[in-house]
């Protein structure tokens, strides 16, 4: 056990005294979780330009026209004359969306008939196209409602609409962008680090030894534990105060998220240790980190639905911890999950454990060994 604990604070003090370590695995989770959450601070798209074709030059026109220009999403920014002027202007990059009034709109309304409007988005920016076009169609839907009340003042009695939607978001309160991605791109970036502050380590040991690293049980143990703190520490940074101070969804089952975070940080070290026994060089945890952290974001089935990804791939990414560890922390920080809702993400953790300490304890352990990492 002695020599746990001294293995334990061996590496602790070699993530501290590596430049490069302390600035991988705590700096840059540090640094990450002020400035990366910044870019969506305003969770929902704002003041996009909208083009108005008005062809019918009415009351009602100009009622639409004031209604849609109200939108905190959308902002008029011209009436072309006709559409295929409006076109030329949204194909130039000078609106992200088209709202056509036809000609005898407020006659049709009037007389009782169907009346119709045109919606037309760039979808050369998703994002951007389906916030203004769901704004300006739920403005529309707005407008028809009331269209259907004048209706019917004109032709008998005023009667309100029948049904009255009413939409409160359950989880992400505030419908942005930020609280669906933040959350999980947090535990990539735990994750991320921890793998290249492993690989740092190692493979600028190996190239100090210039041989194949091997170490006893108790200290790769010791390192294990070393790592994993560090893991954790990074991991609820982000789940407690990062999400407090950024005002995203979180506090959903605490107990939960001990249990899950820690069995995620344990399957990242296990892996980690055995990816960063294949380290010649501290540089090759940086190379691997760039070429894998967007695939393993997608990979994770978050931003990108599992149904629509190639099977072999679904398969594939229940070998990488971050699928079932990003969904996992998710669930229970932001949804309130309880561990019988994980299971399956616990399960798959505990068997990924199991997996990569094998292989890790294959690749580095050394029975008669006793070297550890030093700083």
């Amino acid at each position: 056990m002695s020599r746990i604990w001294h293995s334990l604070r061996q590496t602790l003090l070699a993530v501290l005294c590596d430049r490069y370590a302390i600035v991988v695995m705590v700096g840059a989770v540090i640094l990450y979780s002020f400035f990366y959450p910044a870019a969506y601070r305003h969770q929902v798209a704002g003041n996009l330009p909208v083009l108005v074709v008005d062809e019918d030059h009415s009351a009602t026109s100009r009622e639409l026209l004031r209604k849609l220009d109200s939108l905190r999403v959308a902002h008029v920014v011209g009436q072309p004359a006709d559409l295929q002027e409006a076109r030329a202007q949204l194909e130039a990059g000078q609106a992200e969306g088209i709202v056509l009034i036809p000609a005898n709109l407020e006659r049709d309304i009037l007389r009782g008939h169907p009346a119709k409007l045109v919606l037309l988005g760039n979808g050369a920016y998703l994002g951007r196209a389906s916030w203004v076009l769901g704004s300006v169609a739920d403005a529309l839907g707005a407008f028809g409602r009331e269209a259907a009340v004048t209706q019917a003042a004109f032709m008998g009695a005023p009667q309100a609409p029948p049904v009255t939607l009413v939409q409160r978001p359950l989880f992400n309160t505030q419908e942005g962008y930020g609280s669906a991605i933040v959350p999980g791109v947090a535990e990539l970036i735990v994750h991320q680090t921890l793998l290249m502050g492993i690989g740092v380590l190692l493979g600028g040991r190996r190239l100090v030894l210039g041989r194949r690293l091997q170490f006893d049980l108790p200290t790769l143990t010791g390192m294990a534990l070393g790592f994993g703190l560090i893991g954790l520490f990074g991991l609820f940074w982000y789940a407690g105060f990062t999400a407090w101070v950024q005002d995203y969804p979180r506090g959903g089952n605490p107990l939960g998220q001990l249990l899950g975070g820690t069995l995620f940080i344990a399957a990242t070290v296990a892996f980690g240790l055995f990816v960063g026994s294949f380290f010649r060089t501290r540089e090759r945890a940086f190379q691997y980190i760039i070429a894998t952290s967007i695939p393993l974001f997608f990979l994770a089935s978050l931003s990108w639905p599992a149904v629509m990804t190639p099977r072999p791939l679904v398969w594939l990414a229940q070998l990488l911890p971050t699928t079932s560890g990003i969904n996992l922390m998710v669930r229970l920080n932001q949804m309130d999950a309880s561990l019988a809702e994980v299971s399956r993400e616990l399960i798959t953790l505990a068997a990924l454990l199991v997996l990569y300490g094998a292989l890790a304890l294959w690749r580095l352990r050394n029975q008669k060994g006793t070297e550890g990492i030093k700083s």
